[in-house]
């Protein structure tokens, strides 16, 4: 069963997701021909925060996603979960180098 638990938890990871701020600047603020200053203001931040997020300095946050899911209209679980799945890719990269112990009941 574990066998099996593996597999589908395998199918399920994501390969080289990409960061949000990709996705925010090539399906939202280029379509719209927004500039990162115009968009910024449009969220109500910094330009200074906002171009951390396209450049992937920064992630986003609950509030950030809230924000997102406003000005564009897709919804902040969405954009949280894009955020999720690109911090757990890059944890995975790291898996080998843990150091943890498998731990199992008597």
């Amino acid at each position: 069963m574990s066998t099996m638990k593996t597999t589908t938890e395998k199918s399920m990871v994501m390969h080289n997701p990409p960061h949000p701020g990709e996705v925010l600047r090539e399906l939202c603020l280029e379509p719209l021909g927004l500039t990162v200053t115009a968009a910024a203001d449009a969220l109500g931040i910094s330009r200074k925060t906002l171009s951390a997020i396209l450049n992937g300095r920064a992630g986003i946050s609950p509030e950030m996603a809230v924000r997102l899911s406003i000005a564009f209209g897709a919804s902040a679980e969405s954009w949280l979960n894009q955020q999720t799945q690109y911090d757990l890719w890059l944890a995975e990269q790291n898996r080998k180098n843990l150091k943890v112990r498998k731990l199992s009941a008597a």
